[in-house]
């Protein structure tokens, strides 16, 4: 139920990272544990209790946003009822029920980037990772996301897992693990790796244990 911060800069291996956790990349060594069970031997059902949002878009921009979920919906195995009552939910939290009919590409930079957060959240995971998700937005939308996913991970209990090179997205999450050159030089609640730093401020903390 965390809202857990992966605060790095650009190249400490966030990215990276994602991939592994979302099977895309194999790790070279060691292993990738979710939910205590390894992707080697339990990857498949790992990841259906896995949502994911990717920094680069990945939606059809001339699909409608019912379409975009609807695909996606049935890919997750859902179908007929079922499908129909978990696309009416999922939209209403995400406020997106009266943009159904829209192609996505008719839509603003935040409310793709709501439609990418839904469909990730259509097979109810218990673990979102999301790689950069404010990338592209203007300062208004970043502040909101970042409130909507904090919401949302108290009210759901879900663990958001969000990375980022943008320490206000962070400041008050429940935990920030500091990512620098791939390795973690950082893993605590945001007070408490101040105080490692012996500095006040987090941006300070940031730049003492990362170098940056």
């Amino acid at each position: 139920g965390e809202y857990t911060g992966l605060l790095g800069p650009n190249g400490a291996g966030k990215s990276t990272l994602f991939q592994l956790i979302a099977g895309l990349f194999s790790p070279d060594q060691g292993e990738v544990k979710i939910f205590g069970e390894t992707l080697r031997e339990s990857g498949p059902s790992l990841l259906a209790r896995v949502g994911v949002v990717f920094q680069a878009r990945s939606i059809d921009l001339d699909m409608s946003v019912t379409e975009n979920l609807t695909f996606h919906g049935r890919l997750f195995g859902l179908h007929g009822k079922d499908l129909k009552t978990r696309l009416s939910q999922i939209t209403s939290h995400f406020g997106l029920t009266d943009l159904q009919n829209r192609k996505v590409r008719h839509l603003s930079g935040g409310q793709q980037r709501k439609v990418e957060i839904a469909r990730a959240m259509l097979n109810k995971p218990q673990l979102l990772i999301m790689d950069e998700p404010s990338a592209g937005l203007d300062a208004l939308s970043r502040q909101l996301l970042v409130s909507d996913m904090q919401k949302l991970a108290s009210e759901t209990g879900i663990t958001i897992l969000w990375a980022t090179h943008l320490v206000d997205e962070v400041e008050n999450a429940d935990r920030i693990i500091l990512l620098s050159e791939g390795k973690i030089v950082g893993n605590d609640n945001p007070s408490a790796i101040c105080k490692t730093a012996r500095t006040s401020d987090l941006v300070e903390a940031y730049s003492t244990l990362t170098g940056c």
